[in-house]
């Protein structure tokens, strides 16, 4: 579930009357539990056409439905201007959370309430392969929002931060001849041309060159200082630690650490050189 809010400004009184500037909530994560149910896994055949198609002809239920408990009662709050590092180990259930705040997966339990719409980029995300390069910008910006004119003069921009171009004239030619690697910077590039109440950046960071992440790596600074706030997913601890200053380590779908990016990458990687 969505909601529009704003807290209140804090002001503490003293003799020497210290003003505390507010801190704006952009995402609130409510004891959060996102399950997944794996129909058809095990033994009997269940999984197979042909017994599906029976279920549904009879109206029977599978004999073999699997829990998966992906995330397990998170509760933290984001901050409007934070850049925010998501660390765990493979499986940890750091792409459901993000997509849960998206609004791409519904909770089980728990609540989730964000300010504005969150925008998710993953390694993922859709292009269509038919359409060259340009014309998915165009059809990317139009989308979130942007009008014809800023199209125009946005998208020589974005092709140009992609690198897309650096070996040929790759934007005019349609998004199958890409690498996944030039897919991804440009995925990245359209997402970051616009001003975001919310950005989550799913691996993004990890698919281009060292100047592309460098540049990538700009980027969302600047865009947490146009007051949005940056989650960000990455196995990159050098990415982490250079582009955000507040990390969320979970484990198992629990939150096993929140603070400061140094503190919550030494615990993780200590947990990581015991396994």
């Amino acid at each position: 579930m969505d909601a529009r809010f704003e807290s209140p400004t804090q002001v503490e009184s003293s003799p020497s009357t210290t003003t505390v500037a507010p801190r704006i909530p952009t995402v609130v994560v409510d004891d959060v539990h996102v399950v997944y149910r794996v129909h058809g896994a095990g033994a009997g055949g269940n999984g197979n056409p042909v017994a599906t198609l029976k279920r549904m002809v009879t109206g029977g239920k599978s004999a073999a439905v699997r829990e998966v408990h992906a995330v397990k009662g998170v509760t933290f709050t984001a901050y409007r201007g934070e850049a925010i590092g998501l660390l765990g180990s493979n499986g940890s259930g750091k792409s459901t959370l993000l997509r849960a705040i998206a609004g791409l997966l519904p909770v089980n339990r728990g609540a989730i309430y964000t300010q504005g719409q969150p925008s998710l980029l993953g390694v993922n995300a859709a292009l269509l392969n038919d359409l060259s390069g340009e014309r998915n910008v165009a059809l990317g910006c139009l989308a979130m929002g942007m009008t014809p004119a800023q199209v125009r003069q946005l998208t020589p921009e974005i092709i140009e931060f992609s690198g897309i171009n650096e070996r040929g004239d790759f934007g005019s030619l349609p998004m199958r001849t890409y690498s996944s690697g030039m897919a991804a910077r440009l995925r990245f590039s359209i997402a970051a041309a616009k001003k975001h109440d919310v950005l989550l950046v799913d691996e993004a960071l990890a698919t281009g060159d060292s100047r592309f992440r460098r540049r990538s790596e700009r980027r969302v600074r600047q865009l947490r200082a146009e007051a949005g706030t940056v989650f960000l997913v990455s196995h990159s601890l050098g990415t982490i630690r250079t582009t955000c200053e507040r990390s969320i380590w979970l484990e198992s779908g629990v939150i096993r650490a929140d603070g400061p990016t140094d503190e919550v990458v030494s615990e993780y990687e200590t947990f990581m050189n015991r396994k």
